[in-house]
């Protein structure tokens, strides 16, 4: 399906410098901003992933009643550099929301005639040291993580078994440390208890669901239970401010594949915030806690401000055309700039954490970031987990145990870190306001399937493969020789 077919009334606009001039000179102009990503078809092949953007920008003033339902949209910067052809994966964008879409179906019903639903999606994380290593197989298994040619995609599994076997004893160490397992459930949990408050607030009766890509609940027991609730609309809330292939882009491919088998979900209308990094509430909000947490030392303008944000393969940027590494400087940009205008010209540093395994990821690394500061005599430092909006291992483990250390153990004397938004008002707010923009831009999908995704799932070949990958995988696993080298790499 040709991604022309209904990208046609989204103009292909690239940023010019007089776009990025604008956007310096006036980041908290009120204006709207419209990005619509494109996936391709070959989303479920990750060795061809590629991004087609459009960019629709209209500035206005905020008396303008034009504007968005709340009225916060900061100016996106020009972070989109790329626009290699592809095929389309979803097509309307409002404010930074998709809508998905094979063939696209117009819904004609009122929001207050609809029965609203909002589904959250996360990471999810091991309630129990128990869970660490089945959670680590579903992280690996899946081909938005670990990126197999696609003619070696039957051993995945194999593949993520082994890898999840290895690593298990390391991880449980991290999870016992913060207390036995990942607390990511539960403060998703309450955001989605806050959210639901936020829209009753304004207006707005919905239910809010929570779909975990590798734990539980599921994102496939979500959606069975928005299906037993006769929900009429729904609205997609990834907890991810920054789009990757490897979060929100892995979680809507599971989606794409729900949707396009059933016959009610369907038809079922549904608008996805695919990001949501530049939103004025987001931004202040990061600064408020920044700002708190400043005022604790005993010379704020002396700190230096790390911002912290998890890593991606350098291959997902530079080959695949992910977006998130444009996103995240534009996101430290606005920060920043917000902190300016409060009156805080700290300087500011960015690092990516996280990395595993043998491959590039995202420079520079944190780790080595940390250790570089130190040298140049930087005393007072406060670190920034940027692209986690919940505590978790990467936070309270990574961040406040491995990272502290190692800055302390580098000349950094003084050490503070800014807690995640979790369940921040001014944070929750602005994602209910979020979900009543996109409202409107809710759309249907279609069923079609190519015959190409259906020999994909013929049992026969699907049998045969499993077979060979799981002889394979008893082999490996019986070689000493091999299981050194694996554990040399990941480890």
């Amino acid at each position: 399906m040709d991604a022309t077919s209904f990208c046609g009334a989204l103009p292909q606009t690239k940023l010019s410098a007089s776009n990025r001039n604008f956007s310096t000179s006036c980041p908290r102009a009120r204006s709207v901003v419209s990005v619509a990503r494109h996936l391709s078809e070959e989303f479920q092949q990750p060795d061809k992933l590629y991004y087609r953007e459009s960019l629709v920008v209209s500035s206005s003033s905020s008396a303008n009643k034009g504007m968005t339902a709340s009225g916060r949209s900061y100016l996106s910067g020009p972070v989109m550099k790329r626009n290699p052809v592809g095929q389309a994966f979803c097509a309307a964008s409002v404010v930074g929301v998709g809508a998905f879409c094979e063939g696209f179906v117009d819904s004609h019903l009122h929001v207050t005639e609809d029965k609203v639903g909002v589904l959250l999606l996360n990471l999810g994380g091991p309630e129990t040291l128990n869970d660490v290593q089945p959670f680590l197989f579903n992280l690996f298994a899946d081909p938005d993580i670990i990126r197999l040619p696609r003619l070696f995609q039957f051993l995945q599994k194999p593949l993520a078994k082994l890898i999840s076997v290895l690593r298990a004893p390391k991880s449980k160490e991290g999870y016992a440390s913060i207390g036995g397992g990942s607390p990511l459930r539960k403060i998703t949990d309450e955001q989605a208890d806050g959210i639901k408050i936020a829209l009753k607030a304004k207006g707005l009766t919905a239910n809010v669901y929570v779909g975990m890509r590798y734990w539980y609940p599921f994102t496939e027991e979500a959606i069975h239970q928005i299906k037993k609730d006769k929900i009429t609309k729904l609205v997609v809330l990834p907890l991810y401010p920054q789009f990757s292939i490897s979060t929100t882009g892995s979680s809507l491919r599971v989606l794409q594949n729900i949707f396009s088998e059933d016959a009610y979900l369907s038809r079922l209308p549904i608008a996805i915030i695919q990001s949501w990094y530049q939103r004025e509430g987001y931004i202040k909000s990061m600064a408020d806690l920044i700002g708190e947490e400043l005022q604790k030392f005993a010379k704020p303008e002396e700190v230096m401000i790390f911002f912290s944000a998890h890593g991606v393969p350098l291959t997902y940027v530079e080959d695949a055309g992910d977006p998130y590494k444009d996103q995240m400087e534009e996101c430290i940009y606005l920060i920043m700039q917000e902190l300016k205008a409060r009156g805080s010209y700290n300087d500011h540093t960015l690092a990516y954490q996280s990395r595993v395994g043998p491959v590039q990821w995202l420079k520079p690394y944190t780790d080595e970031v940390l250790v570089e500061l130190g040298r140049k005599g930087v005393k007072s430092l406060l670190a920034v987990p940027v692209s986690f909006v919940s505590e978790h291992i990467e936070t309270l483990e990574e961040i406040d145990m491995e990272y502290k250390e190692l800055a302390l153990e580098s000349g950094i004397e003084n050490w503070g870190r800014v807690p995640a938004l979790g369940c921040t008002s001014s944070f929750i707010t602005d994602l209910a306001d979020a979900v009543i923009e996109a409202l409107p831009s809710a759309k249907s999908i279609s069923t079609t399937r190519s015959t190409s995704e259906e020999s994909d799932r013929d049992f026969l070949s699907y049998a045969i493969k499993m077979i060979f990958g799981s002889v394979l995988a008893f082999v490996l696993l019986l070689s000493p020789k091999v299981i050194t080298a694996f554990r040399n790499l990941l480890v």
